[in-house]
């Protein structure tokens, strides 16, 4: 079994995901973490629940979702895992961050790139890859069948779906990820979204405004 620990870090209101199982290896999945603050609390919980992480992963590249791919890479020595399509994302943060006001530490880059499908696995357990573009350009989610769950990063909110209007993302596109690769999971399905509250994919299906 999968357990999920949820931080929410950096002015973006940004959910941050540790997934671990019986093992005590650990995923982190959107590091957020922005300042020193941030980071103890996070390093706390790493060292109080005794986990080792082994993979970090990003559902996509917007500044809010690599914020602490520095500071994970410095402590545990993880480069980050995301398709090839967010490459350019990653790679443009530097030119605009300054204008945002934010602090921003170079991510490192990728050894290993994510494919379109397929699963990452850590300890006992593994995540199913779901491609899901639209708010940025090659967006991953990922699935756990066993637990029924979905870390879904900035596609589905409570309510609401990913914002579509910043450089890479396309309205048609994410509506027909959502719909075709994410409305095909069971309606108990339980998603974990890159902001907000939790959801279900059943209750999207009948009650969100963008997809009903």
């Amino acid at each position: 079994m999968i357990n999920i620990k949820k931080f929410t870090f950096n002015p973006y209101q940004e959910n941050t995901y540790v997934l671990f199982d019986e093992t005590v290896e650990c995923v982190i999945l959107d590091p957020g973490m922005y300042d020193a603050a941030e980071q103890n609390e996070f390093v706390s919980f790493i060292k109080s629940a005794g986990l080792k992480p082994v993979l970090l992963l990003n559902t996509h590249c917007h500044i809010d979702h690599v914020l602490g791919n520095k500071f994970v890479f410095d402590n545990w020595g993880l480069k980050p895992q995301f398709n090839k399509g967010e490459l350019p994302v990653l790679q443009s943060i530097p030119g605009y961050a300054p204008a945002m006001g934010m602090h921003y530490e170079l991510s490192p880059e990728p050894e290993v790139y994510l494919e379109e499908s397929g699963t990452v696995s850590f300890g006992k357990s593994s995540l199913t890859l779901v491609f899901a573009p639209g708010h940025s350009p090659a967006h991953l989610c990922f699935y756990s069948e066993p637990d029924n769950f979905l870390i879904g990063g900035d596609v589905l909110f409570y309510n609401s779906i990913g914002r579509t209007d910043l450089p890479g993302g396309n309205h048609a596109q994410l509506i027909k990820s959502i719909k075709e690769n994410l409305f095909i999971l069971p309606d108990e399905c339980k998603v974990f979204p890159g902001h907000g509250q939790s959801t279900t994919i059943g209750f999207e299906k009948k009650n969100n405004p963008f997809l009903t």
